[in-house]
Parts: C-alpha cells; structure tokens; sequence
C-alpha cells in the first residue's frame, strides 16, 4: 500500500513540510548524566506502569544519537521534532549543565549539517522532581522556573533551532498527572487539575516572552492534544453532554489563547476547585503565537451523566489501534475545520499523529498494513480540512521509533521504526518505507 492523495493536493509542495517526531524521556536513557525527574520517580512506584518498565534505557539515544540521525536523514524528511530534558540540561542551582546542553547542541548542529529543520520543545513532561518536591505545577513559582529554564536554554542554543514550541500537551501533564493521577506525577484531585494547568499556561505565557526576546526569527508557539467530543445520540441531554466535555478536555487549553478565558463549564466549578487566577494572568497566557501545534489520535463519545454532566462510552465493534483508540479519520478533519471557525488561528503544524499497533518482526520486516492505513486515512482527513480553508503548514508523524510509551511501558508501539529493546537494532517498517516514499515523491 502507499499513502495516496489528491494530485491537486497541497501537501504534494515542498512548501508543506513533513517530519518524524519523539520526545526525550521516551528515547533517551542516560538517566545517570542528568537529575531524576517525576517520570523516575512515577516509575519506580509499584503499579504505576503496566509491565513494570522505566526510562533507564528507552531507546539509548544519548548513545546512539549520530545512528538516529542517520534513520532520520534516510526517511527524507524536512524536520524533526524532539524535546528538551528539563533535568538533563539545568542543575538544581538553576544554573546550565554543560554536558547535557553539548549533548543537544552536538545534536542540532549535526541535523543543521544535513538540512534537517529542528523543531524544540521545551517541556514534554519530565520535571525535575526536586521542583514537583516544592509543589511542581501546583506551585505558581514553577512557572517563573520554567520560564528561566527557557531563558538560558534558548541563549545557550543561539541560532540553531527553526521552531519551539513551549509545552507539548499541558492536558496530559495537567489532567492525567494531576487531577486523575494515571501519569506522573501521580496525584489526582479535580482541584490541583485545574491549578496546574492554570500554571502551565502561564508558564507558556511567561516562556513566550522569552523566546520573542532571544530567538525572535524562529516559530514560537505551543502544541495542544485534542480529543473531538461527540455526543452519543442527538438527544439535548448528550449533546450538551459533548459540549461540556469538550469545554473540559479541549477548550480549556485553548480558549485562554486567544479569548484570554476559560470556557462557560468553570462557571459548574464547586469553590474549592477553582484554580487561583491572578490579575493580568490571562494576558501574559495570551501572547501572540507563530504557531499552533495540534496533536492527535482519536475522539471520544459522551452521553449525560446525573451524576458528572457527561461519560464517555466504549464504541464497541468499532475498528481500534492497540492501545483501544478509535480509528475515526473525519474527527481530526471536523477538529480542523471547528478550531478554525472558533479562533484567529496562526498557522498549524500537526505536531503528532499516528498510531500503536501491534507490530510483529518477521524475518527482519514488519509488514505494519494497518499503521499505513491510519496514515493514509489521516493525511487525508487533513488534506480536506486544507481545502476547507484551514492553513496547516507542517505533519510530524508519531513517532519515529518505538519508544518507552509512559504508563503502557513497552506495550505498545507507535514508531514507523522497529526498536528491539534488548540489541537497540532500528528496523524501518513498511509504513516508514511509504512515509520515506511519500516525501521524495514531491514535487
């Protein structure tokens, strides 16, 4: 199979750019040539990961760097995007850690060298757990901390990066780190949900004004995870059911962007979960973006609830990935093109998308015709929302290899590479030859 589109499509120009994408706690290893952060820690609980795994060793990338590179270089794609670990680059003084800011510039430079366009994030969930020991992101301080991390990083990387993007998810980190306690850290009250999201967007806030400062000619913005919000029937009750879960899961990242607010559902809030919002908080969240990143995999189907206001449902008999999700392709066009009418968007970059798959290596092949299709399907669905007006500009898939996939552990797959974890062997799968294809395709 090969990924197949419009041959009037604009994503077949040059001008349109493609990408592979990881982040550092997923691959990097190395846990000795940097501070534990809250992933070590979450990982070293009993039963909080489902194969009992951690992140000492991933994909050894900090060892294996120069052959990733090469992997990158041979699937053809325009840009790579990958984060910065937090505790990798800063000691607990705040001051600059010299070998973990080598280990990126060496890095960087090199995929300047071949032409590769680098596309940061700054914050991809591994807080240094010395700073989730004063409170983390319930601790409005965190935000001033990051934004002096993003300081020094910035002025340390100089020139070589074309994109950052200051937070990768702040729902993963907020929601499943904080209210419901899935993810590191761990803790799960509605409350510090809603406080620590509040703190990572002001953080994004502080941290935009930073890079307008020290890296003014790269794109600057900040990537967003959305789950489009359907309701199970067309009732009244599950409509407005699908509205106030959206409000939750989706709006509330973005709204305080560009209507410096959260959306009408805080308004149901009980007084002690209410996040404190300090004067002026919304405009420092709002700061102009260069760029919206949008992250996703799936949608969700809500029915009222009496007793919550709206409950997923399980689509039963409906095609999934292995890690359960959905595969519904007209979801992420309908996302596009309703963020579109909603907000002034800037342009935007699908900064992931993809799928885990259950992936067998046969004879030194994966034959993965089920990941290919997603991402055939997918391309597309984003192709119709580019002819409906939407401006994306750039698609990253996820990920470029298989990697440690947070609380699954090992489980599940999501790379167009096949890593085995024992020998750190790389083998390209048949959606990776397609990607690879695809790209060296254009015009």
């Amino acid at each position: 199979m090969k990924i197949m589109l419009p041959a009037d499509s604009k994503m077949h120009s040059k001008a349109f750019t493609f990408g592979v994408a990881t982040a550092s706690f997923q691959i990097e290893g190395a846990v000795d040539y940097r501070l534990p952060c809250i992933w070590d820690t979450f990982c070293a609980t009993p039963g909080k990961i489902r194969d009992n795994s951690d992140g000492s060793q991933a994909c050894e990338h900090v060892k294996l760097w120069r052959e990733d590179v090469d992997l990158i270089e041979s699937l053809g794609v325009d840009a790579y995007r990958l984060s910065i670990s937090w505790p990798r680059v800063m000691h607990k003084d705040g001051s600059l850690n010299p070998q973990g800011v080598a280990f990126y510039t060496d890095l960087l430079d090199e995929l300047n060298r071949r032409g590769i366009k680098t596309f940061v994030t700054l914050y991809h969930w591994d807080l240094p757990q010395h700073i989730e020991d004063n409170g983390g992101w319930l601790n409005r301080e965190t935000a001033y901390l990051f934004a002096d991390y993003a300081d020094k990083i910035t002025q340390a990387f100089g020139d070589r990066v074309y994109s950052y993007a200051t937070f990768n998810e702040p729902f993963c980190s907020s929601y499943l780190g904080y209210e419901i306690g899935v993810h590191a850290p761990g803790l799960a009250t509605k409350a510090f949900g809603r406080q620590s999201a509040h703190h990572l967007l002001l953080a994004h806030g502080l941290a935009m004004k930073v890079l307008q400062k020290n890296s003014p000619n790269s794109q600057n913005g900040i990537v967003l995870n959305f789950t489009p919000c359907y309701s199970a029937t067309d009732s009244a009750a599950d409509v407005e059911a699908a509205s106030k879960a959206d409000q939750y899961f989706n709006q509330w990242y973005i709204k305080p962007l560009f209507d410096r607010c959260y959306p009408e559902i805080i308004n149901d809030f009980a007084t002690e979960d209410m996040p404190v919002i300090e004067q002026g908080d919304f405009d420092i969240i709002a700061q102009p973006i260069d760029f919206l990143g949008i992250n996703f995999y799936t949608r969700a189907v809500y029915k009222a609830d009496p007793a919550t206001g709206f409950s997923q449902i399980d689509m039963v008999d409906k095609p999934k990935t292995d890690i359960g999700w959905e595969i519904y392709p007209q979801s992420f066009t309908d996302l596009l093109t309703s963020l579109h009418a909603l907000y002034p968007l800037p342009p935007i970059y699908i900064t992931e998308n993809g799928a885990a798959m259950d992936d067998k290596l046969i004879e030194g092949k994966v034959d993965d015709q089920d990941r290919l299709e997603y991402y055939n399907a997918h391309l597309n669905a984003v192709n119709n929302a580019i002819e409906q007006g939407v401006n994306v500009v750039g698609y990253f898939a996820w990920s470029l290899m298989d990697n440690f996939e947070w609380a699954e552990g090992y489980l599940k797959r999501f790379g167009i590479v096949y890593v085995d974890y024992e020998t750190q062997k790389r083998t390209l799968k048949a959606s990776a030859h397609a990607y690879r294809d695809f790209i060296n395709a254009r015009k």
